[in-house]
């Protein structure tokens, strides 16, 4: 098994890449710690101008690591460490959209769960055409209780309630077509217009560039971090229940759920 993250630098763009493709890019809290250490890596490196997240083979992220979430579920007193996840999540979310260089997501394939919640951070979206976007939770028995306030904050309540409530994946095409998508790219340009993307960036002032995040995502989105704390408390709440264990149970033994 290889590094969890592989990082490069084709200046004036960073590149973060999710490497655990043999799981989806799942995000389990090793590489949760990791992805934070290389965005305060390339805060640091002046070359940098814009950082590029993107994932290894064939998705994009496939959100939390359930392995993890089934272990903790087995604990004695799983409440402790559902918590402590939530909250380092929401930390990873808040770290996102306040790091001060412009983020773009180039979206290789599916985004799915905590997945899109990266997505949602990050400044731009490129899609891949083969790209898909969804919240399942509910049909584990859980709440995308972190991941919710950016889709309002992005797109609106109304496509917010349906992707939500429905807990269905939605195209590439359908994300552009919503305005969770910027551009759709073919798959094996995507980084590629990432990278012309951040050249584009490289021409603006990093200060003005700085300042203008912090507008965009903390002082229009002033309460966005209340709700993300508040969605991180339910996110926590969800998995100490019944049907959280249900779900999981069903999702990982390849089965429906029984819902009581």
């Amino acid at each position: 098994m290889g590094p969890l993250l592989q990082l490069k630098k084709h200046a004036p763009s960073g590149t973060i890449v999710l490497n655990r493709p043999e799981k989806r890019n799942a995000l389990s809290r090793d590489l949760i710690a990791e992805l934070r250490q290389a965005l305060s890596d390339f805060h640091l490196e002046r070359s940098v101008r814009a950082v590029i997240l993107t994932g290894a083979g064939t998705a994009f992220c496939a959100g939390m690591d359930l392995g993890e979430m089934r272990a903790t579920s087995e604990l004695e007193d799983p409440h402790p460490q559902w918590y402590d996840d939530a909250v380092t999540y929401r930390d990873l979310m808040t770290e996102l959209l306040e790091f001060p260089k412009p983020i773009i997501a180039a979206v290789n394939g599916p985004a799915i769960a905590g997945g899109l919640g990266l997505v949602l951070a990050c400044d731009l979206v490129l899609a891949a055409k083969d790209a898909a976007f969804g919240l399942p939770e509910p049909r584990r028995g859980i709440v995308a209780g972190i991941v919710a306030p950016l889709l309002h904050f992005r797109i609106g309540g109304s496509q917010s309630a349906r992707l939500l409530l429905t807990a269905q994946s939605i195209s590439a095409a359908e994300a552009h077509r919503v305005g969770l998508a910027h551009e759709l790219v073919a798959t094996d340009l995507v980084w590629a217009r990432a990278h012309e993307l951040a050249v584009e960036v490289a021409k603006s002032a990093p200060e003005a560039l700085q300042l203008t995040k912090q507008v965009l995502n903390q002082t229009i989105g002033e309460h966005l971090q209340t709700l993300l704390t508040a969605g991180a408390a339910a996110s926590a709440a969800a998995r100490t229940t019944e049907a959280a264990q249900e779900g999981l149970a069903a999702f990982l033994e390849k089965r429906e759920p029984r819902w009581r």
